[in-house]
Formats: C-alpha cells, sequence, structure tokens
C-alpha cells in the first residue's frame, strides 16, 4: 500500500467551510459520562493536572474542560491540589481522587482510550456534507498545470476534467506503462485544498480513530502567544485536523478486509479502514485485476458506496451502522474492462477513460523531454535507427515508459564504459536488448 499526503498546490481552489468550535458541554454532543470517563482517563494517563495543559489533550475549550471538571469534583472524583503552578501562568492544579483513579481504570479496562474528545457521527457527517470532494470545481488551467510534467493526447485532459470535477469514480485502463499511476497521481496534485480530518469519531459509544499521521498531512498552524489578550486557539472545533485532501493508493496487496473496521482486543478501540481515511480525498486501486480478490468481488464492495454516497461498516458486535462515503475512486488496470467486470458493475463506474500508448510524434516529445532532464545528448542518427529498425520488431507499439526505460539504461552503460553521457545505434541496441525478455524454452 502506498500511502501519499499530496504536494501540489498550496493555494485553495474551494472554501470549506470549518466546523464550529464547541462553546459548551452540550456542543460536544457526547453522553456526560463519555466525556468525564475520557477526561479521568486523560488525567491518569498523561499526569496532567492544568487545564490549560488538558485542553491542548482533550481538544476542547477550557471553559468546557472547566466545567467536566466541576462536574467531577461534585462527584467526589476529582480535587483541586492547592498548588499554583509557577510554569503554567500560575494555574490552579487538579488531581484524581482515590474514587476518581479507581473510576478511571475501571473506564480504562473497557476501552484505554484518552485524549482528543470523538466527534459524533452525525456531527462527522455534517462536516463530510461542507467540505465534499463534489463541491470541487477544477479548471483546465489547474489540471493542466498538475499534469504539467507528462505528455498527454490533446482529448484526454477534455474526459479527465469533467471526471474529477464530478467526485465521481473513474475506471482507467489501458496497456501498461502509459502514465495511468502518473495521471492519478496528478489529479491529486490538482484538488489542491484543505478539509478538517476528525481524530476521531463516536459510534454507539464506541471510539473509531480516523486521523492518521501517516495519511493525513497536516497543515501547520501559527504558534499564538499564550499570554496574548484574545487568542484565536478556538476559531475552529480543535477535535479536527486541518489537512491536504487525503491520498491512498493501493495495489495488489489490496484485500476486502482491508475495507473494514479495524479492531485492537488490546485498547479496545477501533482504527478507520482505508476508504474511511480517505474521506475528502481520493482513493487509488492501482493494478486492478493483480489482487488475490476477483475484480468483480471488489467492485462489488464497492456498489453501495459508490451508488449511495454511504459506506456500511460493523462492530465487533456485528452491528452495522452507516458513515459517509464522499471519495473520489481511482480504478487503474491494464485489463480490458469487459474481461473482468460484468455489465452491471460497469454501470456502477461513473467515468471510463483509456490511457493508451503515445504515436510516434508523442513518444519522440517524451523522450526529447526526458533526455534533457537527465543530461542525455540526442543524437539523429541513434534516434532513426531506433525508429526505423528497433520499433519495428514490436509492431511499432510505443509505450509512455519505454523513453525513460531506455535513457536510464544508456546512462548506465555510459557510466560503465567511463564514457561521457552520449546516444549511438550502438548504444540504443544495447538499451533496447534489456527492455524485452527474448521468448525461449527454459529447461527446468
Amino acid at each position: 500500500m502506498n500511502i501519499q499526503t499530496g504536494t501540489g498546490p498550496s493555494d485553495s481552489i474551494s472554501s470549506v467551510e470549518a466546523p464550529p468550535a464547541a462553546r459548551s458541554i452540550a456542543d460536544i454532543g457526547l453522553g456526560v459520562v463519555m466525556m468525564r470517563d475520557i477526561l479521568l482517563k486523560t488525567m491518569f494517563r498523561t499526569s496532567r493536572e492544568e487545564i490549560s495543559a488538558l485542553e491542548r489533550l482533550l481538544c476542547i475549550p477550557a471553559r468546557v474542560v472547566q466545567e467536566l471538571i466541576d462536574q467531577a469534583r461534585d462527584q467526589g472524583l476529582i480535587e483541586a491540589t492547592g498548588t499554583l503552578h509557577a510554569n503554567s501562568g500560575g494555574e490552579m492544579g487538579f488531581r484524581l481522587t482515590d474514587a476518581g483513579k479507581a473510576r478511571a481504570l475501571d473506564a480504562l479496562s473497557q476501552s484505554e482510550y484518552y485524549g482528543a474528545m470523538p466527534v459524533p457521527m452525525a456531527a462527522y457527517g455534517a462536516q463530510v456534507k461542507r467540505q465534499s470532494i463534489r463541491n470541487i470545481r477544477i479548471s483546465r488551467e489547474r489540471l493542466t498545470a498538475a499534469m504539467g510534467h507528462l505528455i498527454l493526447p490533446p482529448d484526454l485532459l477534455d474526459q479527465l476534467g469533467p471526471a474529477v470535477s464530478a467526485g465521481r469514480s473513474i475506471l482507467m485502463y489501458g496497456p501498461p506503462g502509459n502514465g495511468k499511476s502518473s495521471i492519478s497521481n496528478g489529479i491529486r496534485d490538482a484538488l489542491g485544498d484543505m478539509i478538517y480530518v476528525p481524530r476521531a469519531i463516536e459510534y454507539a459509544g464506541q471510539v473509531i480513530t480516523v486521523y492518521d499521521p501517516i495519511v493525513h498531512s497536516a497543515i501547520e498552524e501559527e504558534q499564538e502567544d499564550p499570554t496574548a489578550l484574545r487568542r484565536n486557539v478556538n476559531r475552529f472545533d480543535r477535535r479536527y485536523v486541518r489537512c491536504r485532501r487525503p491520498t491512498v493508493i493501493t495495489g495488489g496487496e489490496l484485500t476486502l478486509d482491508m475495507l473494514d473496521l479495524v479492531y485492537n482486543p488490546t485498547s479496545r478501540t477501533y482504527q478507520a479502514p482505508l476508504q474511511l481515511k480517505s474521506t475528502g480525498g481520493v482513493f487509488i486501486v492501482d493494478d486492478l485485476g493483480r489482487q488475490a480478490e476477483p475484480p468483480q468481488a471488489l467492485i462489488n464492495r464497492w456498489i453501495v458506496p459508490l451508488e449511495e454516497s454511504r459506506d456500511i461498516l460493523a462492530l465487533q458486535s456485528g452491528e452495522k451502522f452507516e458513515v459517509p462515503f464522499d471519495t473520489l475512486v481511482i480504478f487503474s488496470t491494464n485489463f480490458h474492462p469487459n474481461e473482468i467486470f460484468d455489465k452491471a458493475a460497469l454501470r456502477r463506474i461513473f467515468f471510463k477513460i483509456k490511457i493508451d500508448g503515445p504515436d510516434q510524434e508523442g513518444f519522440l516529445k517524451i523522450f526529447a523531454m526526458v533526455a534533457r532532464k537527465k543530461g542525455l545528448p540526442l543524437d539523429e542518427a541513434a534516434l532513426v535507427h531506433l525508429l526505423r529498425n528497433k520499433y519495428p520488431e514490436i509492431g511499432n507499439v510505443y509505450a509512455n515508459y519505454q523513453p525513460v526505460f531506455l535513457i536510464d539504461q544508456i546512462l548506465s552503460i555510459c557510466a560503465f564504459e567511463g564514457i561521457a553521457p552520449q546516444m549511438s545505434p550502438e548504444l540504443i541496441d544495447r538499451a533496447w536488448a534489456n527492455m524485452f525478455v527474448r521468448e525461449e524454452h527454459i529447461e527446468h
């Protein structure tokens, strides 16, 4: 699995409304007992006693932390230490009572989760709508800029543009080595804006962690002066992390169980599956047809999400529930779609785009661009030899990967022979010999 966070243009191409900051316990949207237990577990596990520290750990405003502490004090679970912490701006400290420690241990035996308060499923669904990938409108200029490192057929952007802007599923198919993966990455870079990813979500009292620093690329927030009279720390709900739109790329290793909730029996919490982590972004299934699961089975798993913008997950208890599905799914395959899907499955994939190899003119453009980038001087006699003598051997079938392969081979040969980077018919022949394997029978 290749998880990429995206490094495309950082300027926003759509205005995403931030989740509003909570101003009271009611705004958190969780049960009072759950919030209290998370507070107690956090204090027990981190030994933090100041409201400012707990504000950062729980990702809720100080006034809400104070409300929770006041309630726990009334229940005899927390007490004031009577000590002002000099290194915390003279804050009053709080600690767990013996009853509070006992309650924290009991809560930890049910779930090890502590820290940021989770976001209720309903609130999460509302935020997904506010930042839906289907709200994005990508111009031709922006998509062209994101694909600037590729030489593409003129009509390909005519197909890609509406597909990306629609935020619907895309099937890219065609011969191997023609840039389907590179085009998928270009689509990712074209998105370019930011969304808000919850650290964790809550359903029926169960916590599902979503934010994953491997998948999600967080945007650095400005550091504020803690002594300032006015602070902007709560300008949005800190239970979310502001991130670039995520991209998850899977290949031949993708299995159906990777699309299910992952339960940790030790911590007794759940981790979001890959498609939930990619919400608001792109999920790329590369090399479709190379997985252990049949392509038809994989597509069948996506039928409800693709058609109804909702996914169905299951808890350990077997209880099933819905989560939002707001992901641009890109399937990429070297097989013809009719070989691996039935008509019903193909109908559910909104856009089908064939990615073919270049013609001779396109091949030469790619070859010249790669040679210039890698510092290999072009030689007319060598190119004529390549086009007239070598390519007829394979029916003059060109692929986008071939210029890079041949040029890298030539440069390696030059380095080995101790000569300056150069092209010649002889070097073309030596490079060509490594690009294909001769058909022959080998005795075992």
